[in-house]
């Protein structure tokens, strides 16, 4: 393999639009350069914030310079950040954290690789496909943990990554972690009475309800997507976003600037559902897309309607989904009530890697018990699915 060189860069800026598109793709939205870079320029991924980048960039010199003229050539990145906290992450280790801390020990900062604030499955790693995929991760594995040798960073943790590098990292050392999540699946109905049409009675009668409910309260619906979003709609929607955190006791993770700079960047992407009573916008839902899925993300409302929630965030994207034929909707982490409007539980991964290793193996025994309790969680929740039951 020739030269290859490995380094960790503070800012993805460093490695480019250019580079980081050709490696990741612009498929999935949370990893491509327009909205990691907006999370950076916002000042929402920083020390402050307990998010600082480091990101992984792996170069390879050659003797024969490209048509670009460049000797060096970025042949694999990876999203890194060093963490001063867990906030943000959707796969909790609070536990393992104050376990460090009653034993005298620093469990941050640590290093984490995921997509910020963004509880959703995609690949990690990317990897120019004409080399030893294998060996590549295992530099990389090598060179975090020297790092973090070096800074005293206490662990590795990579989040929400596909099947396969959850498999290819486990191969390597890494502990494995699985979680659940609740999924839409598209089966080719033709209207959202078609997908209906597949429950029980009972509750096709309860959804049926929710809706009438939200209509007799005077609610419409306008869908708008990402370009023709006005700025209004934009101030508006980062009001009842930021409602949700404070009726909690929370501050936002995003800043008005990030959503800004995504609507510029990456309007494609992007669709906004606003909820309509008395020609004033009451609530509205982001939500994220590629040619085959729906992300559901961010969400708030002026004050609580009854079935409101369920109806924006849910049964809108279900009906614009089966509209345009996208395949699936990630409608994002947790939430058992999912389940009676047709989300099914599908398995989550994490990989992790613990620098020391009396807590490593105390770490492993925990993975290990949690494993019987998730694997237990989603034959429940599988169990508790609205559809009809097949002869």
């Amino acid at each position: 393999m020739p030269e290859l060189e490995l380094v960790f860069v503070d800012s993805i800026a460093e490695i480019g639009n250019k580079d980081w598109n050709r490696l990741a793709g612009t498929k999935n939205p949370f990893m491509r350069y327009e909205f990691l870079y907006a999370l950076e320029s916002t000042a929402c991924t920083t020390f402050e914030t307990g998010w600082k980048p480091q990101h992984v960039c792996l170069r390879q010199k050659s003797e024969n310079r490209g048509s670009d003229g460049d000797a060096v050539k970025t042949v694999a990145v990876m999203v890194l950040y060093l963490k001063t906290n867990s906030w943000g992450e959707y796969v909790f280790d609070w536990s393992w954290a104050n376990a460090y801390q009653s034993h005298g020990l620093n469990y941050y900062p640590k290093f984490v690789t995921a997509s910020p604030f963004t509880p959703s499955v995609g690949n990690r790693l990317f990897i120019e496909p004409d080399l030893d995929r294998q060996e590549i991760i295992r530099i990389i594995i090598e060179k975090i943990k020297e790092k973090a040798e070096a800074i005293g960073a206490s662990s590795w943790h990579v989040l929400f990554p596909t099947q396969k590098e959850h498999e290819e990292l486990l191969k390597l050392g890494a502990q494995a972690r699985i979680g659940t999540q609740f999924h839409w699946h598209n089966r080719n109905y033709t209207d959202f009475d078609d997908f209906l049409s597949t429950f029980n009675s009972r509750k096709r009668k309860s959804i049926r309800k929710e809706r009438k409910h939200v209509i007799e309260q005077g609610i419409s619906f306008r869908i708008t997507e990402g370009a023709e979003i006005l700025e209004q709609q934009w101030a508006d929607f980062y009001l009842f976003y930021q409602s949700t955190y404070l009726m909690r006791g929370m501050e936002a993770y995003l800043e008005r600037d990030f959503f800004e700079a995504i609507a510029i960047s990456m309007p494609e992407q992007l669709l906004l559902v606003n909820a309509v009573q008395e020609g004033q916008d009451i609530a509205a839902a982001l939500f994220f897309k590629n040619e085959e899925k729906l992300f559901g993300r961010y969400w708030g409302s002026r004050r609580d309607y009854q079935f409101l929630h369920f109806e924006t965030c849910y049964y809108q994207g279900q009906e614009y989904a089966i509209r345009n034929k996208l395949k699936s909707f990630d409608s994002g982490a947790q939430g058992e009530h999912k389940i009676q409007r047709g989300f099914e539980p599908m398995y989550t991964y994490s990989n992790h890697w613990i620098a020391n290793k009396s807590f490593s193996e105390a770490i492993k025994n925990f993975l290990t018990d949690e494993r019987g309790h998730i694997d237990r969680y989603r034959a429940e929740a599988e169990s508790l699915l609205p559809f009809k039951k097949q002869a």
